[in-house]
This record gives C-alpha cells, sequence and structure tokens, in this order.
C-alpha cells in the first residue's frame, strides 16, 4: 500500500488542526459539468473533495482550456483565496459528480492569524499544493507549446 499524499488533508494536517478545520466546511455538491471557478474571478472560497473528480484547466487563446490536473478525493480545490488580491489563477468544473466541503476563505484566514500553529500548518499545506500545482501547470504548458 503506498503512503497517502502529502497534499492530501489527511496526510497535511494533524488531526487536531484537520478537526479544527473541518468545523468550519460546509457540504455542497456540483453536477457534473458545472463551473466551479474561472480564472480571473473573485477567490473567496475552496473546497476539499469528498468523492468525484474535478479538472483544474488553464486558459489557452483560441482554443478550449487546457487541463493541468484531475483532482479527487481529500484534495484541495483551490488556493487564491489565502493569497491577496484573492483572484482565481485557474478554472476548475466538475468532471463528474462531486460531493466537497466548502469553506469561506475569510474564516479561514482569521482562524490562521488567530492561531500561529494552525496558520503555519495550513500555510504549509497549501504551499506545498501551491508547488504541486505549478508543477503541473508547467508541465502542462510544455506539452502544449514546447517544439517537438
Amino acid at each position: 500500500m503506498s503512503n497517502p499524499s502529502p497534499i492530501r488533508l489527511a496526510a497535511a494536517l494533524s488531526t487536531e488542526h484537520r478537526g479544527r478545520l473541518m468545523s468550519h466546511a460546509r457540504e455542497v455538491n456540483f453536477p457534473e459539468g458545472t463551473r466551479i471557478f474561472d480564472e480571473g474571478n473573485r477567490a473567496e472560497t475552496f473546497w476539499i473533495v469528498r468523492s468525484g473528480t474535478v479538472t483544474l484547466e488553464i486558459p489557452v487563446p483560441g482554443r478550449r482550456p487546457a487541463p493541468v490536473e484531475n483532482l479527487g478525493p481529500g484534495e484541495l480545490v483551490g488556493w487564491s483565496w489565502l493569497f491577496p488580491p484573492y483572484v482565481w489563477q485557474l478554472g476548475a468544473e466538475a468532471m463528474t459528480p462531486v460531493r466537497a466541503y466548502e469553506f469561506d476563505g475569510m474564516t479561514v484566514r482569521m482562524l490562521m492569524d488567530a492561531d500561529p500553529a494552525f496558520g503555519s500548518a495550513v500555510g504549509q499545506w497549501v504551499g506545498r499544493v501551491l508547488a504541486h500545482r505549478l508543477h503541473q501547470t508547467r508541465t502542462r504548458l510544455l506539452d502544449l507549446y514546447a517544439p517537438h
């Protein structure tokens, strides 16, 4: 059996910090084909997938958006809520019916400010997710634009 991904919630946060975060979750559902967010829009919330698949996309001028990564259970959807100016850097679509936990970004930022240990843990988790997504996006752009 493989180890859980360090960017999945269960492996990223301690039981205490995970419980604190989850106490502010709201359950939501997205039907297949739902646009969850689009690049450039205000980022006020984020989600953790419970079931289903969310595809992250990067806009490509003159073409359909290019898929960057598929996200599944336990994975964070959205990191732009944590960094000013709180604007989405990618787009996201539900590729299957998705059940997710939804969080208010401002509330979580306030919790992070009030508890430095919690704030550090969440910030490090989101930072690891961001680094991973940057790598995935770079790889996808090379696939699209590199000379073959």
